[in-house]
């Protein structure tokens, strides 16, 4: 075989190495982007829903006090939920729910405590006996 032809194939053959690595670093910086888009749309994410978690807490916490049965109990029910979807809250949702019945006292005597109170209690209770 002449030396020209055998140049000929060495150096395609070279050429398609070259072009297959060029390929593979493209690929790879294209995927390397993507990533850190689809990193940066999660935490975007993430840091939307903890606003929004935060907007729940206040509200619920503002209702704790409010006249009707219903709100308290939906409150009550708001802060639950936060604990079960944010386990780094439930500490301070449960310190906010003690220090709210330590600071309303009421002697209920022989009669039972008012709904809201009893789901105060009962939240507190398992979410301190799952830590435990």
């Amino acid at each position: 075989m002449p030396w020209w032809i055998e140049f000929s194939e060495v150096a395609r053959n070279l050429g398609l190495v070259v072009a297959g690595a060029v390929g593979v670093y493209l690929g790879w910086k294209r995927v390397t982007v993507a990533n850190q888009q689809a990193e940066a749309q999660t935490r975007q994410a993430e840091l939307t829903r903890r606003d929004h978690v935060a907007e729940l807490f206040n509200r619920a916490v503002g209702q704790l006090r409010d006249e009707k049965l219903e709100v308290r109990l939906g409150a009550i029910f708001t802060l639950e939920q936060i604990c079960l979807d944010f386990e780094d809250l439930s500490g301070p949702v449960l310190q906010l729910l003690t220090i709210y019945l330590q600071e309303s006292p009421v002697d209920y005597g022989d009669s039972e405590p008012p709904a809201d109170v009893r789901e105060i209690v009962r939240l507190v209770r398992n979410r301190r006996g799952r830590r435990e």
